[in-house]
């Protein structure tokens, strides 16, 4: 359960994914060499520095001389009308150029981390000594060891859609009796086959004993090639014989040389009753093998769902987008798509809720979640005020524990034949962790139009490729965009002012 609990902070610079912003230089300790002392201490404990800010439009600092007034849209006006929380303010120093920040949602020209690539520049922007410490611990804690160590922690849901609970110190297992179709259908195949293979051996011996003794009783077995002695039960001498006997009564085998005459009633009613048993029995295992070959459990296999999870923008909204895809020709019907958000939380209260479960909407208020899974479709969770991610950003992100439970649903389409899984609801389940969320990526295109038809490649099912997204949270880009419109609205009425003609006063 504490696998999920969040992470402790860590330099994320290290990734070479997301832009970083730099730490702030502190009055009284920025010297001149202090960039070259940064990069020596770093260069010695490994570590990268964070990425340079020389360009425009790399996300930091940029030195600029003082300048005339402010255009519309400037970041210099947002500073004198309002700044966002998430947004650092100057630290102008004497004696050297202002230090203007730049638009804190740019985003550099990085190479990402999964593809095994880190970033080559250098900051020659003071770090502090106890920043510096700080960041050297947290790059130690986020060494390949301890890395290994996080991502084996335990998953809730495996990638081939398995649950790994486990269910124990269950006390009242009655329960399982009263249902004891279900119970034998949800058995795995060998005790399947070892329930019903013991059914049959014990009725047979059960009843071969009885016949054995109906048998002795009467004296049958001591009368063996007597002509004159009405027998009950016919060529029984002795267990084996009588085995053979209930055998061949039950699967109404028939050889002839062994039966139960009309001399007795009693042979005549343990016959009827081994035959209504033997009968129950065969209904019984042909039930629950149907079903259990008619469960679409292996219909999921061919259900695939991409490797990965990418976030970027999509009509100006940063979303949450997977990838579906259904491998056979005979298509799901209502297909329908869910998702679950795993995570571990602490109340105000300070109650622990171990692995609590929340809604991600993939479009059920309009729709979307209704799939016509004929090609791959990418699934998108548009990152709003409703989503657990709204106030969640690149950087974060890597600090988070949680799992994201996909459930795909839909039934089997009957196909000519009448196939066995025909009109049964099948479930397709998979997971993703917050390793497996690639930031500033979408998926290839992998749908072509050949010779008059759309062509699948699903070889490129799992590509994706690198795109420009913010590397802030959705909330900040939503403070960010309120912030602008609020400007240019001010703006607007205050260049309209300045257009109307002077009203001249009176004689």
């Amino acid at each position: 359960m504490l696998a999920y609990l969040p992470r402790p902070p860590t330099d994320t610079s290290r990734y070479g994914t997301f832009p970083q912003k730099p730490d702030l230089p502190v009055p009284g300790v920025l010297v001149k060499d202090g960039g070259q002392q940064a990069a020596a201490t770093a260069a010695k404990r490994g570590a990268p520095m964070p990425n340079c800010p020389s360009a425009p439009r790399h996300s930091g600092f940029v030195a600029a001389e003082p300048s005339g007034p402010p255009s519309r849209g400037s970041l210099s006006a947002q500073q004198h009308r309002g700044r966002p929380s998430w947004c650092p303010p100057p630290a102008p120093q004497e004696g050297a150029p202002r230090l203007h920040p730049l638009h804190a949602l740019s985003v550099a020209n990085i190479p990402n981390s999964s593809r095994g690539k880190t970033s080559a520049r250098s900051s020659t922007i003071p770090t502090p000594e106890g920043l510096q410490s700080r960041r050297c611990k947290l790059l130690e804690e986020d060494s390949p060891m301890v890395q290994a160590g996080k991502r084996q922690r335990q998953r809730y849901v495996t990638k081939v859609g398995k649950c790994q609970v486990n269910l124990g110190n269950i006390q009242d297992k009655k329960r399982f009796l009263s249902d004891i179709f279900t119970t034998i259908v949800d058995l795995k195949y060998r005790w399947f086959l070892f329930v019903f293979m013991m059914c049959y051996i014990i009725t047979w011996v059960v009843f071969g004993f009885v016949y054995f003794l109906d048998a002795w009783v009467r004296g049958d077995i001591g009368h063996q090639g007597d002509p004159e002695w009405q027998a009950c039960i016919e060529n029984v001498d002795g267990f084996v014989s009588a085995l053979l006997l209930s055998v061949e009564s039950q699967r109404t085998i028939g050889y002839g040389t062994r039966m139960v005459t009309a001399n007795c009633a009693e042979g005549v009613i343990l016959l009827m009753a081994q035959s209504i048993v033997g009968s129950m029995i065969d209904a019984m295992m042909v039930g629950c093998m149907f079903v259990k070959i008619s469960r679409p459990k292996k219909r999921a296999q061919t259900l695939i769902f991409s490797k990965n999870c990418v976030i970027s923008r999509r009509d100006e909204k940063l979303c949450l987008m997977f990838r579906v895809g259904d491998l056979r020709e005979s298509h799901m019907v209502d297909a329908k798509i869910r998702a679950k958000l795993i995570k571990s939380r602490q109340t105000a209260e300070g109650e622990f809720i171990p692995l609590e479960q929340s809604e991600l909407n993939l479009g059920y208020d309009t729709g979307e979640d209704r799939l016509f899974l004929v090609e791959p479709q990418i699934i998108c969770h548009v990152i709003n005020r409703h989503s657990p991610f709204w106030d969640m950003s690149a950087e974060s992100l890597r600090r988070e524990q949680f799992e994201i439970i996909i459930i795909l649903e839909g039934i089997v389409e009957a196909t000519g034949n009448r196939c066995l899984a025909a009109g049964m609801t099948c479930q397709a389940r998979t997971s993703y962790t917050e390793d497996e969320i690639l930031w500033g990526y979408r998926f290839e295109p992998c749908m072509s139009l050949e010779k008059g038809a759309f062509q699948v490649d699903y070889s490129r099912f799992e590509m994706t490729f690198e795109v420009q997204t913010p590397a802030a949270s959705a909330k900040e880009l939503h403070e960010l965009k309120e912030l602008e419109q609020q400007e240019h609205s001010t703006l607007s009425l205050y260049w309209d002012h300045l257009l109307q003609p002077c009203a001249l006063p009176g004689p």
